[in-house]
């Protein structure tokens, strides 16, 4: 042990402005267990990367062991010393002797992984306190054009970035990685007999077209007013909140094994409002007579079943108007934190704001969309973002809705990885009713409503990773529903409502 000791003193850096959290005994008994046995490295790879070790010259020797070990090659004292030869911090320490001194106080494998945390530990500690001095300085020096508000989102985003990750920075993931990550998709998709490789919507056929709603992905959902985006959108996050179980991933972490916890932004609609929709749906009572208190005795019980059913769904609505994107971020990252967060909804899009930096509503809504896509690839969830279309659409004879229709199209239609256009061709057959007197073009009008009655499309314009086309949905317009519908060699079939 007091050979130990005195390795430690000589790799003391020198002069360390602070007194900084760090173990340069473990880092070395750490080090030398890999020297002598190679195998330690596996066990302690996922846990201790290069930049956790304190020490300068420690995490060289680690990198180059990790990269000899990789190759299946030997990483000892004796194979490192023809890369460490000429590094100034060994020959500070002794040159290569310093190398066999490490290998001699190897701690036992059974502990490697134990001093692999404390080091990753310590060096969370260090970057803590980076972190702090830096909000500190920051803090301390006064910018026109910086308000604390954007210091303190910037701040919270760092700070949640450390927890999740263990280290400030994500940086470079070697292809190899990604390529499991992708094999590992692909087997959960499998394993589910061809299924999804995502999140269910709970309607059969969008899912089929879509996959699921998958993990990073930013999906718009647009249409004009009165087509049912907000509709929709509560149907999915319901039936995503109400399938929600918990359990063990094949990561070996806990989370979500089917539906899903889910944060819906309410830009538009107070929580009470969206809180009745979904009553309606769950309960078969129509909205209008939730909101008057116009229910018989069997539809008010009923709504009082669905309301205690509806408490345990991890559903949470925020309905704080015209919200910054910074915010919007900032509030999703709190809520991944506390109650964890697996699906998004923003509804709408063009009533949130940008940081205020840019008088151009188009650059303002680029940078909504590009905020968006960000928390999806941050937080490693689906966000599906509503949005309006333009008037231009209403002047066509095909009301069917385009990419060119979106609002400031050009951003969104680049940023989003799925634009889908809700589209219900009954809301605009009512209002072609030709005039009682008029019998012939009367009875054409009853045929072409009953075509399209009870009936919507869901146009996908844009898929990146899937096929484009159209959906057909059922649409109950008492209860502003959606749900699967039925062809006609389904006929009997359980519609899915």
């Amino acid at each position: 042990m007091t050979e130990v000791r005195s390795i430690a003193t000589q790799a003391q850096p020198a002069q360390e402005p602070e007194n900084l959290p760090h173990n340069i005994e473990a880092e070395q008994q750490l080090l030398g267990a890999i020297l002598t046995n190679n195998d330690v490295y596996d066990r302690v790879s996922p846990i201790v990367k290069p930049e956790h070790f304190f020490e300068p010259l420690h995490a060289r020797i680690y990198e180059i062991a990790a990269a000899r070990i990789q190759k299946n090659a030997l990483a000892s004292p004796v194979t490192l010393k023809a890369f460490l030869e000429e590094d100034e911090g060994l020959k500070a320490l002794g040159g290569p002797a310093y190398l066999v001194r490490l290998a001699g106080a190897a701690i036992s494998a059974y502990a490697a992984r134990d001093y692999a945390q404390m080091i990753q530990d310590l060096a969370i500690r260090r970057d803590l306190m980076a972190l702090g001095r830096d909000i500190t300085s920051r803090a301390a020096t006064m910018e026109v054009d910086v308000e604390p508000r954007d210091q303190i989102v910037d701040a919270e985003q760092r700070l949640y970035q450390l927890g999740e990750q263990g280290h400030a920075a994500r940086g470079f993931q070697s292809f190899l990685k990604a390529v499991t990550d992708a094999v590992n998709v692909a087997a959960a998709a499998y394993q589910r007999d061809g299924g999804l490789a995502g999140v269910s919507t709970g309607l059969i056929d969008l899912d089929r077209k879509l996959g699921g709603l998958h993990r990073s992905d930013l999906l718009i959902l647009a249409g004009r007013p009165s087509m049912g985006k907000t509709s929709l959108a509560t149907n999915m996050a319901f039936s995503i909140a109400r399938s929600y179980r918990k359990g063990t991933l094949p990561s070996g972490i806990e989370g979500a094994v089917n539906g899903g916890v889910v944060g819906f932004f309410s830009l538009e609609m107070s929580a009470e409002q969206l809180a009745a929709r979904i009553l309606s749906e769950a309960a078969e009572v129509p909205s209008e007579q939730i909101r008057r208190g116009d229910m018989t005795e069997g539809e008010f019980r009923r709504l009082v079943e669905a309301a205690k059913e509806l408490e345990s769904c991890p559903l949470y609505i925020d309905d704080t108007p015209a919200l910054p994107i910074g915010q919007v971020a900032a509030r999703a990252r709190r809520l991944k934190r506390t109650h964890g967060l697996d699906v998004l909804f923003i509804d709408y899009l063009q009533l949130l704001r940008g940081s205020g930096r840019s008088e151009n509503r188009v650059n303002e809504v680029s940078e909504i969309t590009q905020g968006l896509k960000a928390i999806a690839k941050e937080l490693d969830i689906p966000v599906i973002a509503l949005s309006q279309l333009s008037r231009q659409v209403e002047n066509r004879e095909d009301k069917r809705p385009q990419l060119a229709d979106l609002r400031e199209s050009g951003s969104i239609e680049q940023d989003a990885d799925v634009v889908m256009f809700v589209y219900r061709e009954e809301y605009y057959r009512e209002r072609e009713k030709p005039g009682d007197h008029d019998l012939e073009k009367m009875a054409q009008w009853q045929a072409a409503m009953e075509a399209v009655h009870g009936r919507a499309e869901v146009i996908i314009g844009k898929q990146r990773h899937g096929p484009i086309g159209s959906v057909e949905l059922a649409f109950e317009g008492r209860f502003t529903r959606f749900g699967n519908l039925v062809k006609a060699w389904q006929e009997g079939a359980d519609p899915g409502f």
